[in-house]
């Protein structure tokens, strides 16, 4: 059996874990409780859920663990330094070879980056045209009606015209274009539908087009056309996503930061804030009066005002994790419209879009449901081992699935 595990002063961290070894998964931070006091814990007897548990009783405990070892990420474990010149040697010719790989992967990741400029460049007029079908100046050919129907559903929409009544024919000839289509096709698109209030749709009605172009540097702008509204007197508001200047690791850009055009709201219209009333009593005249002060409030429209990563002094774990998840959701937000929205508009305005992303979520469902079989498999059997005997210990511990490492 194994010697305890003594419990040690945690800036003693001569022999803690590296970066070769250090768990990639973060411990759970669920709940506010006194610092355990524990004197010593049997190894057979510290499982995850034990240690979940002890973590759990007071994330401040785990904020510090955690910012020791990362405070250790970089940091060599000694074991290069111990082997032979010899060997030290090679390893450093492999690192020249590994040199000479990244600068052609940053050159691949530049030719993608202009093999997209040039086949978005024959697409623009496939935008342009799009954007006069919408708006009512352009009616599609018959070609092109023919080949957007589908076999199965031509017959059925014979059957609905002909039913049409006279009247209801007459009111869809005067009707301009395609209503309210990228307001639609954003609101089936979940993600950015989470950022539409009711108020922002009075205003995104007026939307006429989104279309998007390349930066000089690595880059794109997002472009949102608007009709005159009552709202804001801007005809386009545009938001630019920067790159920096140096690839990454593996070649890939970078992102670096967003800028947003700022709003010319017309007076009373700022759909990024709300009035709150208060009343207020004069303590000597006994007299009442309102006062009104506006306060930002949830809109759409605030995605024109990134969030801005901080830099220098540290701040609290709560607000630096809010300000993460601000700026990611932010970037996606931005990739999504790029990527998704603006080549397949007319898909996200049917909704057949919908159809593959939750096709990718079914996906993404079946392997975390694999994983927690996995885990009631292991649980099982240690279940089935405690039962025979405690002291049978053949040397086995869970495995930990290193999680994947995307990089945008």
């Amino acid at each position: 059996m194994s010697e305890p595990i003594r419990n040690k002063k945690l800036d003693t961290l001569a022999g803690a874990p590296t970066p070769q070894n250090t768990p990639s998964v973060n411990a759970p931070i669920n709940s506010h409780a006194v610092e355990p006091k524990v004197s010593t814990i049997k190894e057979e007897q510290f499982d995850r859920a034990t240690a979940a548990s002890i973590f759990a009783s007071d994330p401040r405990l785990v904020s510090m663990i955690q910012g020791k070892l990362g405070s250790l990420v970089g940091r060599s474990s000694g074991y290069i330094e111990s082997l032979p010149p010899a060997v030290r040697r090679r390893i450093a010719g492999l690192k020249g070879v590994q040199k000479e790989h990244s600068k052609i992967e940053a050159d691949f990741q530049e030719e993608v980056l202009q093999l997209e400029k040039k086949y978005f460049a024959k697409f623009t007029p496939l935008y342009q045209k799009r954007a006069k079908i919408v708006n009512g100046t352009l009616e599609p050919s018959e070609d092109e009606v023919k080949a957007g129907k589908a076999d199965d559903e031509e017959e059925d929409d014979e059957e609905k015209e002909e039913d049409v009544k006279t009247e209801d024919k007459k009111d869809a000839e005067d009707l301009k274009g395609v209503p309210e289509f990228w307001l639609s096709a954003m609101k089936n698109h979940l993600s950015l539908a989470e950022t539409i209030t009711d108020r922002d749709e009075a205003a995104l009605k007026h939307l006429t087009d989104i279309r998007m172009t390349y930066l000089d540097r690595p880059g794109f702008k997002l472009i949102f056309e608007f009709a005159e509204n009552d709202f804001f007197t801007n005809k386009e508001i545009t938001k630019t996503y920067y790159y920096q200047e140096e690839s990454g690791y593996g070649g890939d850009f970078i992102y670096d930061h967003a800028e947003g055009d700022k709003i010319n709201w017309k007076e009373g219209k700022d759909l990024t804030v709300r009035v709150e009333s208060k009343k207020q009593r004069n303590k000597n005249t006994k007299q009442t009066r309102v006062v009104k002060r506006t306060v930002p409030t949830e809109s759409f429209f605030n995605f024109f005002s990134p969030p801005e990563a901080t830099g220098g002094d540290e701040e609290d774990d709560e607000a630096s994790t809010e300000l993460e998840e601000r700026l990611e959701l932010d970037y996606h937000l931005g990739e999504d419209i790029k990527e998704k929205l603006i080549p397949r508009a007319v898909d996200w305005y049917t909704g057949e879009a919908l159809q593959f992303e939750e096709l990718e979520d079914d996906m993404d469902n079946e392997e975390f449901d694999d994983d927690e079989d996995d885990d009631d498999e292991l649980s099982e059997d240690k279940d089935d081992d405690d039962e025979e005997s405690e002291d049978d210990d053949d040397g086995t511990k869970p495995k930990q699935e290193a999680a994947d490492c995307k990089q945008s």
